[in-house]
């Protein structure tokens, strides 16, 4: 008879007796990591048909292609420090040890081959280093259209600071005087999901031997029949191919399931839909004929309901095998504006702050419904946590990934604890080698434009900065000056607000009595009337886009005194007669509240969400 030790036997009586909750299973303590919305561009790309080396740095003598920085500043995303940006990442993800790591959409800025291939052989080199597994699905920057066509950008930098055009094709009219000479090469063209997959094949689109189990919503195997073989026959795009409506266009869809280790399955989601025109060309694939993709899931339930059946099937059958089913796509499938976006429709209007791409709730519905518990998600280049229960009391949570290139710069980290208990934390890329080298080019830009008497000018303060945090904080104020404000807020408003102080939000309209009485509930709360008048309504709207793109990890940035005058201003302004400011006021506090977002757990037997910030 074998001994069994005091501990051993004290063990099995707490597992017995139900002492010792949460047993490790043998998934126990596996590590994924989530990097959405990466938008990679090759800054030292090697053009393959053309003599165009770039500009060269006068600090580090290497030649950079590189966008300007007037074009990063109007943009959601940053197009150059990124790059830093996501091998920092990747090496963060190194030392941890992490051995998965998923790419929800928007791995690259419009599929173009000059930057694909640098970043399959960056892939390569993290997986035959490290020995990480990397598993992607597409986004609408990926295949812009769902068959290659012309492309090009007309916002590279110039040697002299100026705008350099590179195109795949010359098709540009009405060039600007003393324009550079226009760099033309077919690097630059925006493949279809032809050249994207094929160039990525490593990396989850196709199946590799190492997988214990790969699929296609149109594979003909099932996980018994399966063999490595059967699914290399099956996974052609050739096979993976449906009919949109109206006109019953035949376009890919890459989506698959995976099972990289055993008893996880990954569920890859293409949900990029690309409604046809009404005028057709006549030609084969042919890119003209559709519009991009962009919507998200409000147009899956629509043109692509093959997917919310195979989802169904999916999850049914990991509940059957006892596997741990996590999904993952490029676009949201739960509102992710804190049960505020109606008060946003009202005050931006509906084709403002992006709100079409809210997912309606037939799309939390139909994949909660369908056995979906686990999403996540990217597109928005945002931080949240959004919760839904459907008529039918099932519950999915969908964790939207923050963008590598975007305020704030983070990843997501999920280890799997248990079959019903899930951690999630949210890593910020802040320190980061090299952010910081293409400044030099940037001076040059900057002097240029303001010589040739630029109308609006950025903020060469953004140079300054210390860290790619830091940048990624000044990147996001400016487009906020530059072109948010500017395109998104009701005018007169924002016109207004822009010139009011804390200390005039909080009174308003109000006549001498009652501005002393406001003044005392004041100070019974602990804050200080002077405080008010050190921020502006700039500082406040500004401050707001910080809260929605980070959530709750924008916290470390802001000043907890001024958030509370925030919340107090909130509840003066939700009295005032305009309706404006009422509104403003209800998505500020929404936009404060929020479930957790950056360190939490999620348990799927109780259906609940449990912060674990420190």
């Amino acid at each position: 008879m074998k001994r069994i030790s005091v501990i051993g036997l004290l063990c099995i009586t707490f597992i017995c007796f139900g002492w010792i909750d949460d047993v490790p299973e043998k998934k126990d303590g596996i590590k994924i990591a989530f990097m959405a919305d990466v938008h990679f561009q090759d800054i030292y790309a090697e053009f393959s048909d053309t003599d165009y080396k770039g500009i060269e740095n006068p600090v580090t003598r290497k030649f950079n292609t590189i966008r300007t920085m007037d074009a990063q500043l109007h943009s959601t995303r940053i197009f150059n420090e990124n790059y830093f940006a996501f091998l920092g990442a990747l090496d963060d993800v190194a030392r941890r040890g992490i051995k998965i790591v998923v790419l929800p959409g928007d791995f690259s800025d419009d599929g173009q081959p000059l930057h694909l291939k640098a970043l399959r052989k960056i892939l390569e080199r993290y997986r035959d280093t490290y020995g990480i597994t990397f598993l992607a699905i597409t986004g609408n920057h990926d295949p812009v259209r769902p068959f290659s066509r012309d492309g090009g950008k007309t916002d590279f930098l110039g040697e002299n600071g100026d705008e350099q055009r590179i195109v795949s094709k010359d098709k540009v009219n009405g060039k600007k005087a003393n324009e550079l000479p226009t760099v033309i090469s077919k690097d630059i063209q925006e493949m279809g999901y032809d050249g994207i997959l094929t160039e990525l094949y490593d990396f989850g689109f196709f199946p590799l031997e190492k997988f214990r189990y790969w699929e296609t919503p149109f594979s003909t195997y099932t996980y018994d029949t399966y063999s490595y073989e059967k699914a290399k026959l099956s996974s052609s795009l050739g096979y993976r191919r449906y009919q949109v409506p109206p006109q019953n266009s035949i376009v890919p869809d890459a989506s698959y399931l995976v099972e990289p280790v055993d008893g996880v399955w990954l569920l890859a989601l293409d949900a990029n839909v690309y409604i046809p025109k009404e005028q057709q060309s006549g030609e084969m694939d042919s890119a003209a004929d559709f519009n991009g993709a962009g919507t998200g899931y409000d147009h899956v339930l629509t043109h692509k309901e093959h997917l919310v059946a195979w989802v169904k099937e999916i999850s049914q059958e990991a509940a059957k095998r006892n596997k741990i089913l996590i999904a993952f796509s490029h676009y949201p499938m739960v509102d992710f504006n804190d049960g505020v976006s109606e008060e946003m429709k009202l005050f931006f209007g509906v084709d403002k702050m992006q709100l079409r791409r809210v997912p309606g709730k037939a799309v939390a519905n139909a994949f909660a419904d369908a056995g979906l518990k686990i999403h996540f998600g990217g597109h928005m280049h945002i931080n949240d946590t959004g919760v839904h229960s459907s008529e039918q009391k099932n519950t999915l949570f969908n964790i939207q990934v923050p963008s590598l290139a975007a305020y704030k710069p983070a990843y997501k980290i999920l280890t799997l604890h248990s079959q019903q208990k899930l951690e999630i934390e949210t890593v910020v890329v802040d320190t980061v080698s090299g952010f910081n080298e293409l400044f030099p080019l940037y001076e040059r830009e900057y002097f240029f434009l303001q010589k040739e008497g630029a109308k609006e000018l950025w903020d060469k303060s953004i140079l300054e900065t210390k860290s790619y945090g830091a940048f990624a904080e000044w990147h996001l104020k400016e487009l906020v000056r530059l072109r948010f404000i500017p395109e998104d807020w009701p005018q007169e408003f924002g016109a207004a607000l822009l010139k009011q102080s804390g200390k005039d939000l909080l009174f308003l309209p109000k006549k001498n009595q009652e501005q002393k009485r406001i003044a005392a509930e004041v100070k019974e709360n602990g804050l200080h009337l002077s405080d008010f008048e050190t921020w502006s309504g700039f500082d406040m709207i500004y401050d707001f886009y910080r809260l929605r793109n980070a959530d709750k990890l924008a916290f470390s940035d802001l000043d907890e005194n001024r958030l509370r005058q925030y919340r107090f201003v909130c509840t003066r302004m939700a009295k005032s007669n305009d309706p404006n400011y009422r509104l403003w006021a209800r998505i500020l506090e929404g936009t404060l509240q929020g479930e957790p977002a950056d360190h939490f757990m999620i348990d799927l037997e109780t259906n609940s969400i449990s912060d674990l910030r420190e």
